[in-house]
């Protein structure tokens, strides 16, 4: 069993890495450390590499993102709840991109393995939840919004940012016709 404190500190740490390498991909471990209030020691106990703590960070999100999905079906309507959860993964998305010059090529791979399955697992769910309430499309298919969704974390964030105008597009596409 993990003693609180040690959890604390893991919570603590992984947030501060994905302020720092988002704010600076080149952040070092001792930056880390020093925003997340920990030794170094205690950091690297946690994570004996850069790339275990970049990996970690990424794991992290991808759960908080798959993990939002039941929530915002209890919210929200499915299709205003995918486009909110998706809004969420583009900005993740966005994020992971400053990250990844972390990363190396069989790390970028392992993170791409690792995350394809729950992200998939979570569209299901709002796909379901579409089509029982009529809403999507019954051919609607998971893996191919992903792929379609997969431009809108290269549009350019801020003024002008065309992602929210191509989600509506693709899930104008969703939408069942009567």
């Amino acid at each position: 069993m993990v003693r609180s404190d040690a959890r604390e500190n893991r919570a603590r740490i992984l947030v501060a890495a994905r302020e720092a390498f988002t704010e600076n991909s080149g952040a070092s471990m001792n930056q880390v450390a020093l925003r997340a209030g920990v030794g170094a020691g205690t950091l690297y106990r946690n994570f004996p590499t850069r790339e275990a703590l970049v990996l970690a960070v990424y794991e992290d999100e991808v759960a908080r993102i798959t993990g939002a999905v039941p929530d915002l079906l209890a919210q929200l309507a499915p299709l205003e709840a995918l486009r909110v959860w998706t809004t969420d993964l583009v900005e993740a998305m966005r994020q992971k991109h400053g990250l990844g010059d972390a990363l190396s090529a069989g790390a970028h791979q392992a993170i791409a393995e690792q995350s394809y399955g729950p992200v998939i697992a979570a569209l299901t769910l709002l796909f379901d939840a579409g089509k029982a309430d009529g809403t999507l499309r019954e051919d609607a298919d998971p893996g191919d919004f992903l792929q379609l969704t997969g431009a809108l974390w290269r549009a350019a964030p801020g003024p002008g940012d065309r992602a929210p105008r191509m989600l509506g597009l693709i899930l104008d596409g969703l939408r069942a016709r009567p």
